[in-house]
């Protein structure tokens, strides 16, 4: 797992071996050597990979492209939740990885942002977004009385 997904992010990055290797402190051939499963970094080593390539430590080492449809590693604070079905009234299950991080609990209320030409949609906890519509009304009234 951990050297098909750093052959992946490596080629993703349009790095070579000598390129990456270069950047964290080792040698080509360490690299290669992870590539092909022959060993491993070391902590240190492992986390100044993950930042070079901007992911996470833990994705680096355990993201399974199999169970994401094929999909690539995500970049450091972007996350991949998995493939939810559309109920026959329109409801969808969160992730409970996502709820979890994103403190998600039943009763929670969510506001549903969509983009048209992006073809995309967006899930917010309602507090979260009303205060940020609270700062920017206020930011405008601010401007609007300095003119």
């Amino acid at each position: 797992m951990f050297g098909k997904n750093l052959i992946q992010l490596r080629k993703m990055h349009q790095l070579t071996q000598e390129a990456l290797a270069e950047k964290i402190g080792v040698t080509r051939q360490a690299v290669a050597k992870w590539e092909s499963g022959d060993s491993v970094p070391d902590l240190q080593t492992g986390q100044k990979l993950a930042e070079v390539l901007n992911v996470s430590l833990d994705e680096l080492v355990s993201f399974e492209t199999e169970n994401q449809a094929g999909l690539l590693i995500p970049p450091k604070g972007k996350h991949l939740f998995g493939i939810v079905t559309v109920g026959e009234k329109g409801q969808i299950i969160i992730p409970v990885r996502a709820r979890k991080l994103f403190g998600i609990a039943p009763g929670d209320q969510l506001v549903i942002l969509g983009d048209e030409a992006q073809q995309g949609l967006a899930v917010l906890k309602a507090d979260s977004f009303l205060g940020m519509a609270d700062l920017i009304r206020k930011q405008m009234e601010n401007k609007i009385d300095k003119n």
